[in-house]
């Protein structure tokens, strides 16, 4: 039997969502910030109501158990044996990308990241002192692909950090581990530091399998901060529920430096989640897998039949990356917003002319979006 039902639709509205509370006042579906529509899994929500009904909602430390949930997963899942003391807990992945900029380098020193990119990678240099530096991600049929002789030459003498979004938002890349450990050698030689974003890792669509670019050899995991959540996975963002992987015991001392006095603690209810999802939310995570699968399949035929609309497969995470450059229209963003579908503005990704539509959603949602974007578009 089903653990969920995917297919009902829950109405969001006059609940103070960020998703929704954009278009109140509007016939716009939201299909912009990267939560899913979907109910948490039972087995967190049953988890919260334990720890609610223990009614002391006191002030808490990351648990024991949930350190070691932590440590069986990296195991179980790829073999990454990592010790309790490497684990920093964060309110957030987007503090853990504005920590590993401040705490690696000093002030005007360069972080590189490729772009388009999700737009905290963008932000977090320039609100630390440094010196952000793009390079764009190379075409190869309708995958994008890491182009390297690009990197090389975007190198200087002040780079001392690559914030590496992997799977990658919002391409939906799953990149292989011939990828990752090619770039990697690249920062080995350099002596930069990668700071690799995995937040899609357990939302992978295709065949493949995600390889933590820390896993690759001892010398890159020594030079790795990995920034993982179960929030994109089991649809938590709201819960504040983050955490970093740092192996190199320096590194790990000037990330939890830079942090003090200025980044909260992780609330009792996102470690409780966190706990839950990660031992018991397995068996809903391969429902949702094959669910976001049908919706992305619904997603590629659709955007095939629509004029001038083009975008990459998508190998992993929910989010479908979309070009609408040949629409023809000023603001391909608004122009949609106009016509009912509230989606990402490429712009903020670096990308102008693209955008980007989240589809984890109920399927009866999702086509009354794509039906919206076909109207549109066939009406240019």
């Amino acid at each position: 039997m089903a653990i969920a039902d995917f297919d009902r639709v829950i109405d969001r509205r006059q609940t103070a969502s960020l998703k929704w509370e954009l278009y109140k006042d509007r016939d716009v579906l939201p299909m912009w910030v990267a939560d899913m529509d979907f109910a948490a899994p039972p087995c967190v929500l049953e988890a919260l109501q334990d720890r609610l009904d223990h009614q002391v909602l006191a002030y808490t430390v990351p648990p024991h158990s949930l350190v070691e949930a932590v440590i069986e997963r990296m195991d179980q899942l790829y073999g990454w044996q990592i010790k309790p003391h490497w684990i920093v807990w964060l309110p957030g992945l987007v503090v853990g990308l504005n920590l590993a900029c401040r705490s690696v380098g000093q002030s005007q020193d360069e972080v590189l990241t490729f772009t388009p990119i999700y737009p905290p990678f963008l932000s977090a240099p320039g609100f630390s002192d440094r010196q952000l530096v793009k390079v764009p991600l190379a075409k190869d049929g309708d995958r994008a692909v890491i182009d390297l002789d690009r990197f090389k030459a975007s190198l200087t003498e002040r780079s001392r950090l690559l914030l590496l979004c992997h799977p990658h938002n919002p391409v939906g890349r799953s990149f292989s581990a011939d990828e990752i450990r090619a770039l990697a050698e690249i920062c080995l030689e350099r002596n930069i530091t990668i700071c690799s974003d995995e937040v899609h890792c357990d939302l992978i669509l295709d065949d493949v399998t995600h390889v933590p670019t820390a896993t690759l050899s001892p010398e890159i995991e020594h030079q790795t901060i990995t920034l993982m959540a179960p929030s994109k996975t089991f649809n938590l963002p709201g819960l504040d529920c983050a955490f970093a992987i740092i192996p190199n015991d320096t590194l790990r001392r000037q990330f939890s430096q830079v942090r003090r006095g200025v980044v909260p603690y992780v609330n009792l209810f996102g470690y409780c989640a966190a706990e839950a999802a990660y031992r018991h939310g397995e068996p809903w995570r391969q429902e949702l897998i094959q669910y976001l699968r049908g919706n992305r399949d619904l997603v590629e035929q659709t955007l095939a039949t629509i004029p001038n609309l083009s975008m990459n497969h998508i190998e992993a995470t929910y989010l479908a990356w979309i070009d609408a450059r040949q629409l023809d229209v000023p603001n391909p963003h608004r122009f949609f917003e106009d016509a009912g579908v509230g989606l990402s503005n490429g712009k903020d990704f670096d990308a102008d002319g693209f955008v980007r539509l989240n589809f984890g959603c109920p399927r009866s949602t999702l086509e009354e979006g794509l039906k919206r974007i076909r109207k549109a578009a066939e009406s240019v």
